[in-house]
């Protein structure tokens, strides 16, 4: 089993990291297999609604969203992790999740994820609920910890004293470990996951 924990910060190795590593380090005590990707601070461009990929089932903008996408369909968990701007997600990190949720949606469902937040002060359970929302329209299981998913401090030394926070950031290691092992153990006793329907309406009279 494998979980991607996707640092959506411009520091690669900033407060987001601290608190993805305090993750990976209760999944690997479980023996998860992981994989921090950093989404990097290069420019990447914003979805443009072309919806070529319902036909070629890639992005039309060949970048890291792709890439991130041919990782996802063999991995089986995820975290998105982000710092908190003006009580919101990196923009940077909410462009990437629009493309690789509308491009390769599918790849995601049912598979468990979560969203963790790092921030100076505020802003985070705003930003939480962004990040999430991405997870519940793709049939994902949202995984939870003793706490909201946030890390406080302005910086990385900050944030290694935030106790809390990193003790919320192991267990929800644990919780990911917990979950993909019951689905993992559900699949071996032949349940299978709902295949639910899906109609679009529009508001138009």
């Amino acid at each position: 089993m494998k979980v991607i924990l996707v640092n959506g910060s411009s520091r690669k190795d900033g407060c987001t990291n601290v608190a993805l590593k305090e993750i990976e380090r209760a999944l690997n005590e479980e023996g998860i297999e992981t994989e921090i990707f950093f989404i990097g601070n290069k420019a990447i461009p914003d979805c443009i609604a072309c919806r070529k990929c319902k036909t070629t089932g890639r992005c039309v903008f060949d970048d890291i969203v792709n890439e991130f996408v041919e990782k996802a369909k063999e991995t089986d968990g995820f975290i998105f992790g982000s710092p908190v701007y003006f009580a919101h997600p990196s923009g940077r990190l909410l462009t990437f999740m629009d493309r690789v949720f509308y491009s390769g949606g599918p790849i995601f469902a049912y598979k468990p994820a979560a969203a963790v937040l790092s921030a100076r002060r505020a802003g985070t359970t705003a930003s939480f609920d962004v990040i999430n929302k991405y997870f519940t329209i793709c049939s994902m299981a949202v995984v939870s910890s003793t706490y909201w998913n946030h890390v406080y401090g302005a910086q990385p030394e900050e944030v290694k004293e935030d106790k809390e926070g990193l003790m919320t950031m192991y267990n929800l290691g644990k919780n990911m470990a917990w979950m993909l092992r019951c689905i993992e153990l559900g699949k071996k006793q032949g349940i299978k996951h709902p295949d639910n329907d899906k109609v679009l309406t529009n508001f138009i009279r």
